[in-house]
């Protein structure tokens, strides 16, 4: 006799299989491998033999890796939000993101201290990457497809962590398509970073309430300093994650998850705390336009919200489905908290003094109704009725998708085509006016002077200082506009409307009256929402 497993012997007819003897002695069991089972045969007969062979290929399919899901969905969000991102014209919002990011870093920290602070950390961003590729409209907005793409592969992860793979599926196509996703993902602003912190906030937190751990915790920490620092109102994000925290900690009574989830949010907050406090000094001039919202405005926030009232009217419809199934109604219930509160409360916080009710402030929430609306999909029997649904839904948003990737996406108003009838006519010394004062959050002068050729500089007639020496995001204008015309022969007036509209029209009185004293309108071209207007001194 000799002997494989200690004590026990090997006959000399030849070697055996001991593969399923060692699966059925498994430490696991509470059993060491160096004893039988109590009760069992010692050898396996033909019958278990048989019977393990039969199993085998569904053990092993039951184990099989079900594939990096995320990262198709990140490379499907990827691609979706790329495709001809750069051909809408730039709008106004990204045109401020251009601005500062083309600033030295000094001049751009000098300006975040007089204003738009609570963008501070994106423009920073920005200003590294133009500084690399350049600031073609494609690369100044492909930061936040590749934001989007992780954000969607979070949202498979999340998904997958509180339902199933074909839920996850679901979710990462959804995400994907969504008619919104590429609004933002095609968008230079920080939105899409805010959806991505939010994601990965929410993800982090799931892993540290089923495992926790201190890694886990840091660097949920992290993921909540990250979007406070990008956008203060996401915030309200850790609303819902309270509320989950504690329903869960009601559920298993674990000691220490209400105290580690205090500690790590308190750790996220600390760092925002400054930009806060700093943003609260400049909060006028930046928001003071957003009205305060009536219950009626909830509605037209959730069309928003998805960039398609008909997309919306069906993620609404698909995420009440899941709290139906009591399989998926504790998941469900904790992603409608997310999606949910946050809505609920920006509308009661814009009830003071300040107004926050936008759909892109409340962007981060997109992800959950996703996510609840897969799983309504994923619920639907047959099968194939939820991959129809999800076809369908779509489908619906296809027009919108082809309207994200027109030249008047963002902006009515082609900057382009004005910049190129002051190119074709400029002599060196021109000047320029563009209309300002009230309507200077247009921003009309950075429009023309991003689509302005290198070749071409034209003299801001009436900046008494520039944005750079006023450490701002606008020059400071004369207070005496006559007196700043100079010797300045020549001057491109550029003013919005279309039409047959006064060439002057809506640029303060001062300015206009100095204009009409000493200049003639040569000529005036129409283009799509712009008035080129070209002066020329009269003595």
């Amino acid at each position: 006799m000799a002997y494989g497993l200690p004590g026990i012997p090997v006959p000399y007819g030849g070697p055996v299989d001991w593969s399923v003897d060692v699966r059925l002695l498994r430490p696991s069991d509470g059993l060491p491998l160096d004893r039988p089972c109590r009760g069992e045969p010692l050898m396996p007969t033909a019958t278990q033999t048989t019977t393990a062979a039969a199993s085998a290929p569904a053990r092993a399919g039951a184990r099989r890796p079900t594939g990096p899901d995320w990262l198709w969905a990140a490379l499907l969000t990827l691609a979706v939000t790329a495709f001809r991102g750069g051909t809408p014209q730039l709008w106004r919002d990204e045109l401020a993101s251009w601005n500062a990011a083309s600033r030295s870093t000094g001049e751009l920290l000098a300006m975040l201290g007089h204003v738009d602070a609570v963008s501070g950390l994106y423009y920073l961003l920005l200003h590294g990457w133009v500084s690399v590729f350049g600031d073609s409209a494609a690369m100044l907005r492909l930061p936040s497809a590749l934001a989007m793409a992780g954000s969607a592969a979070l949202v498979v992860l999340t998904a997958r962590a509180l339902f199933d793979r074909r839920t996850a599926v679901f979710a990462g196509l959804l995400f994907a398509l969504l008619p919104v996703v590429t609004r933002y993902g095609t968008e230079a602003r920080s939105y899409a970073f805010v959806v991505l912190a939010v994601c990965a906030a929410t993800w982090l937190l799931l892993r540290a309430l089923e495992r926790p751990r201190p890694g886990r915790w840091a660097g949920y920490a992290v993921a909540v300093a990250a979007a406070g620092l990008l956008h203060m109102v996401a915030l309200l994000f850790l609303l819902p994650h309270a509320m989950v925290v504690a329903l869960r900690w009601w559920r298993d009574r674990r000691g220490r998850t209400l105290l580690s989830f205090v500690l790590a949010a308190a750790a996220g907050l600390l760092p925002v705390i400054p930009l806060v406090l700093l943003g609260r000094q400049q909060v006028g001039r930046q928001i003071s336009w957003i009205k305060t919202p009536r219950l009626r405005d909830i509605a037209g926030l959730w069309d928003n919200l998805f960039a398609s009232p008909l997309v919306a009217l069906a993620v609404a419809a698909l995420a009440l489905l899941p709290l139906a199934w009591s399989r998926g109604r504790r998941p469900a219930v904790e992603l409608m908290l997310l999606g949910a509160v946050p809505i609920l409360a920006v509308y009661v916080v814009s009830q003071g003094s300040t107004s926050y009710f936008i759909d892109r402030y409340v962007l981060f929430t997109v992800p959950a109704w996703a996510v609840l609306a897969a799983a309504g999909l994923a619920a639907l029997k047959p099968r194939a009725a939820g991959a129809a649904g999800l076809a369908a839904l779509v489908l619906l948003g296809v027009p919108d998708q082809r309207h994200l990737r027109t030249e008047q996406a963002k902006e009515t108003s082609d900057g382009r085509a004005a910049a190129r009838v002051i190119a074709q006519g400029y002599r060196p010394g021109d000047g320029f006016v563009p209309v300002r004062g009230a309507d200077r959050v247009y921003m009309v002068d950075f429009q023309i002077a991003y689509y302005l050729p290198g070749r071409v500089h034209l003299h801001d007639v009436f900046a008494a200082r520039s944005a750079l020496d006023a450490d701002d995001l606008f020059p400071q204008e004369c207070e005496r506009p006559e007196q700043c015309l100079g010797d300045t022969r020549r001057i491109w007036l550029v003013t919005r409307g279309t039409g047959k509209a006064d060439p002057y029209s809506r640029l303060p009185a001062e300015q206009v009256r100095a204009l009409k004293g000493h200049y003639r309108v040569a000529s005036t071209t129409e283009v799509r929402g712009l008035h080129v207007s070209l002066l020329e001194r009269t003595g």
